[in-house]
């Protein structure tokens, strides 16, 4: 272990370079630029080591296109006996830049001890960080038995279908026995899992008419507002009394959680260029997502019912109310046992080298863990089995 932690130390400038590399890549989601080019990048840097590397485009996933493919890269070292597989995942997209950098998002620049960048938390910083490992590894224990992987997946910022999921169901995680996931939560948490969540549109329905003569019509809009008066009312005073056992941080998301994304009613959005003012009508739509993040104590189906049930009291109460729910996306929860081989041994190790207890977390959100567990079937083990367990720890917070 010693030897081990020396070879890490040696290549800090390494990881330093790596990382800032890989943020001067902009593979930005959406739409999905340079996917290509970080994985022949990675490629160029593992094959010659003895690394066998596989690109895999994931062919007819959502955003996957000629102009915007969706690639992945997945590298394999076996060992020199048979053993347990350990695989490395980070996802190489990233979102948006946003407004307000004072830094260039994709020059990766080292200021003291932080590199500045789009990604470098979230996370190149983990893919750079797992790469740099697993080459100490490596070069340390050149006869280690098993396998090690090392994977760079597209899309987990837009639910991972063209990542980790289109990997899973091609059965490329059957013969893995532990997956690491490298997120950023803190060099000294272990994330064990995270929440579910279900994305719903919902939407209400009406009459067009003139708008000089609303009377005439049904508007939507004013329907929704009382689907909206409800939630405020009845809902979200509910979600906040239900609490979960989970260790989710932070402490406001061990609560049930709902969050309008999105509200649209009457014309439709005009043009950047259109300067004319929009038709005078009565909307006969009006559409919102909603956001739900629940908890392992509840159930997928009840959390559904609470909302098809508001709106059933909305109904009773308004001549005319007409609506939708239309499902979006939807994931259970997630969480691993304390007790899993990689998770004592992440606490081992990080009592070892910071000198204190490791801290169990649950993520607000979710990421590509859902896949695994889901449909990865690692081991070919029953999807929920113990060996389908995957780990989501950091080596850094922040900054890389």
């Amino acid at each position: 272990m010693n030897r081990l932690t020396d070879a890490i130390d040696a290549r800090r400038d390494e990881l330093i370079a790596l990382t800032q590399d890989l943020i001067r890549i902009p593979t930005l989601n959406p739409p999905g630029r340079n996917y290509r080019e970080i994985c022949d990048y990675l490629q160029a840097r593992l094959a010659p080591q003895g690394w066998r590397c596989e690109m895999i485009r994931a062919t007819g996933t959502p955003g996957d296109s000629d102009r915007w493919p969706r690639w992945n890269i997945v590298a394999r070292r076996p060992g020199a006996r048979r053993g347990d597989c350990v695989h490395f995942n980070s996802h190489h997209d990233v979102v948006e830049v946003g407004h307000g950098w004072t830094r260039d998002p994709f020059g990766g620049e080292l200021d003291g001890d932080r590199i500045y960048g789009r990604g470098a938390c979230d996370m190149k910083g983990g893919l750079a960080a797992s790469i740099i490992a697993a080459e100490a590894f490596v070069a340390t224990h050149p006869d280690h038995a098993g396998q090690i992987e090392i994977s760079a997946t597209a899309d987990e910022e837009s639910g991972g279908y063209g990542g980790v999921a289109y990997l899973a169901g091609q059965g490329a995680f059957a013969h893995v026995d532990h997956v690491i996931i490298p997120e950023p939560l803190h060099k000294d948490r272990i994330c064990l899992g995270h929440r579910g969540v279900w994305w719903a549109e919902i939407e209400t329905q009406g009459r067009i008419a003139h708008g000089s003569m609303p009377f005439l019509g049904d508007c939507a809009v004013r329907h929704m507002g009382a689907v909206l008066a409800e939630m405020e009312a009845r809902l979200w005073p509910l979600l906040a009394g239900k609490q979960t056992e989970m260790p989710v941080i932070p402490e406001g998301a061990r609560s049930s959680t709902l969050n309008i994304n999105a509200i649209h009613g009457g014309a439709a959005e005009q043009a950047a260029d259109y300067t004319g003012l929009p038709t005078p009508c009565v909307p006969d739509r009006c559409r919102i997502v909603i956001d739900r993040r629940f908890l392992i104590e509840e159930d997928l189906a009840e959390v559904k019912a609470e909302v098809t049930a508001l709106l059933e009291r909305v109904r009773a109460q308004r001549p005319g109310f007409r609506y939708e729910v239309r499902d979006l996306f939807e994931v259970v929860p997630s969480m691993t046992d304390r007790e899993a081989p990689v998770v004592r041994t992440t606490a081992a190790a990080i009592q070892r080298v910071l000198g204190r207890e490791a801290d169990y977390v649950v993520s607000p959100g979710t990421y590509d863990q859902k896949h695994i567990d889901r449909i990865g079937k690692l081991g070919t083990a029953s999807p929920m089995g113990p060996a389908c367990w995957t780990w989501r720890i950091s080596p850094m917070n922040g900054s890389a």
